[in-house]
């Protein structure tokens, strides 16, 4: 794995106009995988060599997302996207993972999608917790929140679930 990273960091520079800072971007919802899966999976990234960006600072809600992060995804090689059953009840998380995929087809970004404990179809069709997440965003009536941005988010739940990745499910759950 540690030639990997190597890779990565020595391939990154020809595909994009922003120099590339990190490896790996971790989009995820701290209060489903935080302190578990995603803890886990940065600590084995970083034991590797390879240089991850992880938002540890809550993003307040009705604030915009910060420029810092919108800067690591556009600085990153690849963004490793855990959705998992509450992903998209999180504004932070759809925005982010919106300018993930605006990143994945205008400036090479790879996306690696681990589907945690949620059935990629589910993602795709935006069924179980993902309608019901789209319903509450709906009902809020946020001003900052129209119909476009919500079908740029249901977009690219859709593309990202269309994308082969990881499926984890354990029986710890």
């Amino acid at each position: 794995m540690a030639s990997t990273s190597t890779q990565i960091v020595s391939s990154s520079s020809s595909s994009s106009t922003h120099p590339r800072r990190y490896d790996v971007f971790l989009s995820f919802y701290g209060k489903d995988t935080r302190k578990s899966f995603t803890d886990h999976l940065y600590t084995a990234l970083v034991q590797k060599g390879i240089i991850v960006f992880r938002d540890d600072e809550k993003l307040e809600r009705g604030k915009t997302i910060s420029k810092e992060l919108i800067k690591a995804i556009q600085e990153s090689m690849y963004a490793i996207v855990v959705i998992s059953p509450n992903y998209a009840s999180s504004r932070w998380c759809l925005i982010e993972l919106t300018k993930i995929v605006e990143c994945m087809k205008y400036s090479g970004l790879n996306v690696l999608p681990i589907f945690y404990h949620v059935d990629p179809s589910h993602v795709r069709k935006q069924k179980g917790t993902f309608a019901k997440a789209f319903g509450r965003h709906k009902k809020e009536k946020d001003p900052k929140i129209d119909i476009n941005k919500m079908q740029m988010w249901r977009a690219a739940l859709k593309e990202v679930s269309n994308i082969s990745g990881w499926h984890v499910h354990d029986s710890h759950r």
